[in-house]
């Protein structure tokens, strides 16, 4: 059965999951790069953003690697493929991660403006939806083809996938920074009222990991 999950979904020890005045110098808001200190040195992120053999191994790497097992299809928050905002004004914008992005499978982006699909190299294609996230959703799942769907982000497509009550796991890691502003992952979200509960917690060196799981929804 396809499950929805989030995963490695980083946040600071005051609750922001990107930093304040994003833009294309700081695509995670100022301050926003230090949040995943824990992933960026793990044999996971190595390998599949710069192809390298090497990379810590270790309880970050276990959270990183499982981040992509049964994966068939992301969904992404316009945000999280660039910074333009509003109409393309050209296609030229192929996303923040050059030729090669790390997602190796048809990714779905929220967009109110249309634009063709972009097919990239290893597997990756991006596909722009303009029907809110139930039609992302829908499209992923086909596409998917009983894989998972996983979340990436930023923290306002987690909170909308997460109050309709369609994410069945999501994995945070809390980091050991301040940002002091920007997206709050939780803001305005009641996770015990949605039916969320903690399964799993592990504190590593760079970060703690914790496991939130729908009630009722088995992990398989």
């Amino acid at each position: 059965m396809t499950r929805v999950r989030v995963e490695g979904f980083t946040i600071s020890l005051d609750g922001y999951g990107a930093g304040p005045n994003q833009d294309v110098r700081n695509p995670l808001g100022v301050g926003g790069t230090d949040l995943h200190q824990w992933l960026v040195p793990t044999r996971t992120f190595q390998r599949a953003l710069f192809g390298a053999d090497g990379g810590s191994t270790g309880i970050d790497d276990d959270f990183a690697a499982r981040g992509f097992k049964n994966v068939g299809a992301w969904i992404l928050g316009r945000n999280m493929f660039g910074p333009i905002r509003g109409p393309w004004p050209d296609m030229s914008w192929k996303g923040w991660w050059g030729d090669n992005p790390p997602y190796h499978v048809p990714t779905f982006i929220l967009t109110h403006h249309a634009r063709p699909p972009i097919q990239m190299e290893g597997g990756t294609t991006f596909h722009f939806v303009t029907g809110g996230i139930h039609e992302a959703l829908d499209r992923a799942r086909d596409a998917a083809n009983e894989m998972d769907v996983r979340i990436g982000g930023g923290p306002n497509t987690v909170q909308q996938y997460l109050r309709a009550g369609l994410i069945d796991e999501l994995h945070v890691a809390i980091s050991p920074v301040l940002l002091g502003g920007g997206e709050r992952l939780f803001e305005g979200t009641d996770m015990r009222a949605l039916g969320y509960e903690c399964v799993q917690f592990v504190a590593s060196e760079k970060a703690t990991h914790v496991v939130l799981r729908r009630q009722g929804r088995n992990e398989t």
